[in-house]
């Protein structure tokens, strides 16, 4: 008899070790951010940063999510950008804004077959490109701001969004959006919280997308410090206890204690965002020829979903589809 684990025998055939894996991914995990730019005529506009990714006006928007639910795409994030900011990012909260306009025309052409979700923050809309109100001493006031959230929120609610994603980690927002909601007849509509989020070097190409970089300062005063793990489960558990019905942790990658220790810690849904530098990064040496794109795109995601993700929210969700990598 031998006296040693044989744990080749499990992995001699690609049918064997697909018949025996453990994490899996499918194209329901996916969530694709799209970014819809308030335009005359149609825009199809790259992002420099973001290989393979665009601004899209309405109209190409359109297309874009119409190939993709083709090919097996079941929900998406939408990120706005308007023609004008203001300091108190009026936009955000226009019936007729632009992620307003494109919640309402995605829903009339997909109907229940697509979710969308709607990201909730001030940032793309402000002049000065903070998630909330900011005073003149630079400091960016948490009350005040709850109120347009709010605003935000139902705004997009009443245009048929299928999920409110609160972005911006100002405290206590996701228990003025669920007031707001609930009040105004959206009690149904389900809440997919930012619950960790963290002040990122990661986020470096999503400001270009997005048009959302603070004009001065930082956002060190309301989004998570990266050194720290048990704060986290702080923000987590207050998001749950205000009635967030999903979770998100962001960003996913350098982050996977985090989604472990959240996934420990509650039993809610719970979402990863593999975001835009992490994306970029891979892109750009999979570009030069270092890396093989598809097999480290896998590679990244499955270790998210291994670390407790059960949502991806990835800007490779169209290739992975095409690419038949998730059915």
């Amino acid at each position: 008899m031998n006296d040693f684990f044989r744990g080749r025998r499990l992995r001699s055939t690609p049918a064997l070790r697909a018949l025996v894996g453990e994490t899996r991914l499918a194209a329901p995990d996916l969530i694709m951010p799209y970014f819809v730019v308030e335009a005359k005529g149609s825009v199809r506009k790259p992002i420099n940063s973001m290989p393979g990714q665009n601004q899209l006006s309405l109209d190409e928007l359109d297309k874009q999510v119409a190939r993709a639910t083709d090919l097996g795409l079941r929900a998406c994030l939408l990120f706005g950008i308007p023609a004008h900011k203001d300091p108190l990012g009026g936009q955000a909260y226009d019936e007729n804004g632009i992620v307003q306009r494109a919640i309402r025309r995605l829903k009339r052409r997909h109907g229940a077959e697509l979710v969308v979700i709607a990201d909730t923050c001030l940032c793309e809309y402000t002049s000065h490109g903070h998630c909330g109100v900011l005073l003149e001493n630079g400091v960016v006031d948490n009350d005040p701001s709850l109120e347009l959230l709010a605003k935000a929120a139902l705004a997009q609610a009443r245009a048929g969004a299928d999920v409110i994603a609160p972005s911006d980690m100002m405290d206590g927002r996701v228990a003025a959006i669920r007031q707001a909601l609930d009040v105004n007849g959206f009690n149904h509509i389900p809440i997919m919280s930012y619950a960790a989020k963290y002040a990122s070097a990661y986020y470096g190409p999503f400001r270009e997308a997005a048009e959302s970089a603070p004009k001065s300062g930082d956002r060190k005063s309301y989004q998570m410090d990266p050194a720290n793990a048990r704060e986290a489960m702080r923000e987590v558990a207050a998001d749950a206890l205000e009635g967030a019905d999903m979770l998100i942790v962001k960003p996913a990658g350098p982050y996977l204690d985090i989604l472990r220790q959240t996934r420990d810690a509650v039993n809610l849904p719970l979402a990863a965002y593999q975001v835009s530098g992490e994306y970029s990064l891979i892109r750009a040496a999979a570009q030069l020829g270092w890396v093989d794109e598809d097999r480290v795109v896998m590679e990244s995601l499955i270790g998210i979903k291994r670390a407790g993700a059960d949502m991806l929210i990835t800007y490779f969700s169209e290739m992975l589809l095409e690419k038949g990598l998730a059915r």
